[in-house]
C-alpha cells in the first residue's frame, strides 16, 4: 500500500513541476487565466442584473467599439451600455468562446472569438464574433477595446 501511495505522490509532483514549467514556457499563461476567470463572470453581471460586475471587466480607460453605434469610453458610458443591453435588448445571458490570444503578455494582449447573446428565456437572439485588447493594470487585466460584430443583418 506504501509502494501505491508513493507512485501516487511522485506522480502528483511530477503533473505539478510539469504544469509549473509549462506556464513558465508559456508567457500568455497568466493573460489567459485572468482572460477566462473574467470571461466566466462577464455575463453573470446580467443573469445577476449587476452592471457593476461589467464594469469591472473593463480598465479605466476602456472603449466599447459596438456595431452601429458611436465608440462608449470611460466607466460611465459602459455602465450605460450595459443598461441598454440589458434594458432595451433583453440580453439575459451570453457566453464567449475564445479562439485566439495574441501578444506578448506584458502589457496587451489582443483575445479573438465568438460570442453568443440569450434573452430571458434562454433563446439565442444573436452570436457575433469579437476582437478584445486586454490591458494590464494594477487591478489585473483588463479589456481596454472591445469590438465586436453580429453574424445576423
Amino acid at each position: 500500500m506504501k509502494q501505491i501511495h508513493s507512485v501516487i505522490l511522485l506522480s502528483m509532483l511530477a503533473y505539478t513541476s510539469h504544469r509549473a514549467q509549462a506556464q513558465e514556457n508559456d508567457p500568455l499563461a497568466e493573460a489567459k487565466t485572468a482572460i477566462a476567470e473574467s470571461n466566466a463572470v462577464y455575463f453573470e453581471s446580467f443573469v445577476k442584473n449587476e452592471p457593476s460586475v461589467f464594469v469591472e471587466r473593463y480598465a479605466e480607460d476602456a472603449c466599447i467599439m459596438a456595431p452601429l453605434m458611436p465608440k462608449m469610453c470611460g466607466k460611465e458610458e459602459i455602465g450605460e451600455f450595459f443598461r441598454n443591453a440589458y434594458d432595451n435588448y433583453g440580453l439575459r445571458n451570453g457566453r464567449f468562446i475564445t479562439t485566439a490570444i495574441y501578444g506578448d503578455g506584458k502589457e496587451y494582449v489582443t483575445e479573438e472569438g465568438l460570442w453568443q447573446s440569450f434573452n430571458a428565456d434562454g433563446e439565442l437572439f444573436d452570436n457575433g464574433k469579437f476582437l478584445v485588447l486586454w490591458k494590464k493594470t494594477d487591478k489585473g487585466w483588463k479589456m481596454y477595446r472591445d469590438s465586436f460584430s453580429s453574424n445576423r443583418n
